[in-house]
């Protein structure tokens, strides 16, 4: 299984999501091709009602604890309650990576 699937699906066992996205974005940086280390994830769930970014965070740190120790390096995470997706309905691009070669 793809680590980007193992992400998705650990996501969606825990907060039963309204929308999910996980971008595998190792691509625009400094790592092998085909690598999965660097992913942008954008998470919708009503778990998130009146709980803070900080908050939201460290759920999902809890989540994917184990990716994180075993080759995920980076996580841009994007959270929202349905009542804020329905607001902004998109979450921010990411920008270039600036470090290793690509800098």
């Amino acid at each position: 299984m793809s680590m980007q699937s193992q992400i998705m699906g650990k996501i969606s066992e825990a907060l039963s999501p309204e929308h999910l996205e996980v971008i595998n974005e190792s691509h625009g940086h400094s790592v092998a091709p085909g690598s999965e280390t660097h992913f942008k994830v954008v998470v919708v769930s009503g778990e998130f009602t009146g709980v803070g970014a900080v908050a939201r965070h460290r759920r999902l740190y809890q989540i994917l604890s184990e990716e994180l120790r075993n080759g995920v390096h980076a996580l841009a995470l994007h959270t929202y309650t349905p009542a804020e997706w329905q607001l902004t309905g998109q979450a921010p691009p990411s920008p270039p990576c600036l470090g290793g070669s690509k800098a």
